[in-house]
């Protein structure tokens, strides 16, 4: 498998590839291997969880410059992302204890032993298979592998083919660190390779990714009945009340929908405005775009970096064309850049309709579209027209006015005057085409557990 950059479109790795045969002995293995780490006590467990931690740091420099080259992220936003992995990483190892802690439920006093005695317990899933995601693949990733670890289960990864040497330098930093090869396997290659993973005799699958392959994995997983948790896409809406901080409100969704190149799940994808501060906005948001640097991903000052997929390119110039036909307006942008590498100009529409491609399709690009309303029942019924439900936002100055707006909103994380924004102690979850169950919080480390009923009576 070729490893490309995307910035160059220089092969700069060839990996080989797992085939059948090599994911089903890794999952063989991993399930030998899942008992003896779930007997080793929590304690020595989150030991080696720190131990990786402090390595993620100490080779940083490393690992961003390898983000970058294999999938253009900006060298200073791949800092970024290793530089927080702490926050998560130690949520995990402050929270997991309590989280799957038994629970006694009812005990009836009898001679000298309860009479009667329930307790639930939690045990492990067993061998988990993790299907992760190419665009944050150390916050993606250690949502799931890292709560996984903590509870006792094997983890068979199999990271982005966009971000293999990532996948297989946090393998590689896991082991060192003390977790035993077969318990955590990394299996290498593209779709058919995570195809075949869930085909294996694997206890749940873990899934980040667009809602086509998830649906896809979910309907592999059906006769399995195992386990499937599936973390999708979203076509994530803002609303800008008459009462904003327009400039504040403009420069932090400016940055909620390009940072990463556009390229996440939670990136701000339509804007409604009130008209009241329609132009005003649209003026200072196009002020901040215009601000920002695009070049070379390598170059700590540039912000916008080529698309990690170069066929996505073709998915933008549609969705542009689409909004201008139906009588959008192409404020800047719109066009693939004359430039080596995947480049896309960042791209902002305005006046475009719900029944645009650029307001329905999920772009994962650098491009937004922009719709004014003319009060808060309109930007309400056009923020959950969509089939998505992952993240929605409101910027004004009245709180009571930002809860009454959100409430009513369909989705599973919601922002006031914030936006694009993952806390560890919050469940990340979707609604309809976003998503099935929760990562994040002790949602999310449940979520690798399955509990035991037990019935205790004295004699």
């Amino acid at each position: 498998m070729k490893i490309v950059n995307p910035a160059t479109l220089a092969t700069i790795a060839e990996l080989p590839e797992d085939d059948a045969a090599s994911i089903a002995a890794k999952v063989t293995k991993a399930r030998a291997a899942q008992p003896a780490w779930a007997a080793k006590p929590l304690p020595d467990r989150i030991a080696i969880i720190r131990k990786f931690e402090a390595a993620l740091l100490a080779n940083k420099d490393e690992l961003a410059l390898t983000l970058t080259r294999e999938m253009g992220k900006p060298i200073k936003q791949a800092h970024n992302e290793i530089g927080a992995m702490p926050g998560r990483i130690d949520f995990f190892l402050d929270a997991t204890a309590a989280a799957v802690a038994d629970s006694t439920v009812l005990r009836e006093a009898g001679n000298g032993v309860p009479k009667l005695e329930e307790t639930i317990a939690f045990e492990p899933i067993g061998v988990v298979g993790n299907v992760s995601a190419w665009n944050y693949p150390y916050f993606v990733g250690s949502n799931v592998f890292v709560p996984a670890l903590l509870t006792g289960n094997a983890v068979v990864y199999k990271p982005s083919e966009l971000a293999a040497m990532t996948g297989l330098a946090i393998a590689r930093l896991l082991h060192e660190a003390g977790v035993p090869k077969d318990v955590f396997a990394p299996v290498i290659g593209g779709g058919e390779v995570g195809r075949q993973l869930v085909d294996q005799k694997i206890d749940g699958v873990f899934f980040t990714g667009s809602h086509a392959t998830g649906q896809r994995i979910s309907q592999q997983a059906a006769a399995r009945l195992m386990k499937v948790q599936l973390e999708l896409g979203g076509k994530d809406p803002t609303y800008v009340a008459d009462d904003a901080d327009v400039r504040g409100a403009a420069e932090s969704l400016a940055d909620g929908a390009f940072y990463n190149t556009g390229q996440s799940c939670c990136s701000v994808e339509r804007i409604y405005v009130h008209r009241k501060v329609a132009d005003a906005f649209i003026a200072a948001f196009v002020e901040v775009v215009r601000g920002f640097k695009i070049g070379d991903p390598e170059d700590p000052e540039t912000y916008i970096g080529p698309l990690a997929r170069g066929a996505q390119i073709g998915v933008l110039e549609e969705q542009v064309a689409d909004a201008v036909k139906k009588g959008g307006r192409l404020l800047i942008g719109g066009k693939r850049m004359a430039r080596a590498g995947h480049y896309f100009e960042p791209t902002v529409l305005t006046d475009v309709g719900n029944d645009t491609l650029v307001m329905r399709q999920e772009s994962f690009g650098p491009i937004i579209g922009i719709q004014p309303v003319a009060d808060d029942a309109e930007a309400i019924r056009l923020m959950n027209d969509t089939d998505y439900g992952l993240t929605a936002g409101i910027y004004t100055q009245d709180r009571e006015r930002a809860r009454t707006v959100l409430r009513d909103i369909d989705a599973g994380s919601v922002y006031w005057n914030c936006c694009d924004r993952v806390s560890p102690r919050l469940p990340w979850t979707g609604r309809k085409h976003s998503g099935i169950g929760s990562t994040l919080s002790t949602l999310g480390i449940r979520a690798f557990v399955q509990p035991k009923a037990w019935h205790l009576r004295g004699p």
